[in-house]
């Protein structure tokens, strides 16, 4: 499996910007490489700091793409389909998750690192019929403060941001996805106070 990693590293690189979309939509979706798209992402920044953006966009972008196949592999197969593929508990508490916090359950797992099981909300909320721009926004809150903050630190500071990412990635991705759900909380309950009250007739 490293000499499949090693590789497909190697690949992306030599394509840069499309190599990473690349990578990027692949972790997403039908294969799955911890952490590679952070790195390769802090790396090219670091090669080439004009096209921050760009990088940080493409990792964007691809992994949006990728998570919305599965959301659109698990809306048409169904919660058999995700039984199938997951244990039983691990289906019932992202589906309650759901219920409680809404889109936060495909948001704040978007942020966290392995061995967080991220791909099972992305197939809950397929299961779940969630609306496909809903699902998208969500998505693309998590993967985008994941993706641009960690461009915008290489940019930053250089290789002292990869060797600090490794050695706190645990750390800085729960304290994103903490910040996320708060904000997503405070959202909920904002919004929550301008729908008026119903009143029977």
């Amino acid at each position: 499996m490293h000499r499949v990693v090693d590789w497909v590293k190697g690949f992306a690189l030599t394509l840069g910007g499309p190599g990473l979309f690349i990578i990027a939509f692949l972790d997403s979706s039908l294969l799955s490489f911890p952490e590679v798209v952070d790195l390769l992402l802090m790396g090219l920044v670091i090669q080439h700091k004009e096209r921050v953006l760009f990088y940080a966009l493409l990792s964007t972008l691809g992994s949006i793409g990728g998570c919305f196949l599965l959301y659109g592999i698990a809306w048409k197969g169904g919660e058999t389909f995700l039984r199938r593929r997951f244990a039983g508990h691990h289906i019932d508490r992202a589906l309650r998750l759901f219920q409680k916090y809404g889109l936060l359950a495909v948001a704040v797992p978007s942020l966290l690192p392995p061995p967080v099981p991220f791909k099972i909300f992305v197939f809950a909320a397929g299961v779940a019929r969630v609306p496909p721009l809903e699902f998208l926004a969500a998505v693309a809150i998590g993967r985008g403060v994941r993706y641009f903050g960690e461009a915008f630190l290489a940019l930053w500071y250089g290789e002292a941001a990869i060797a600090f990412l490794k050695e706190n990635a645990r750390i800085v991705a729960f304290t994103l996805a903490a910040i996320v759900l708060v904000g997503g909380v405070i959202w909920i309950w904002l919004r929550s106070r301008k729908i008026p009250p119903r009143v029977d007739v």
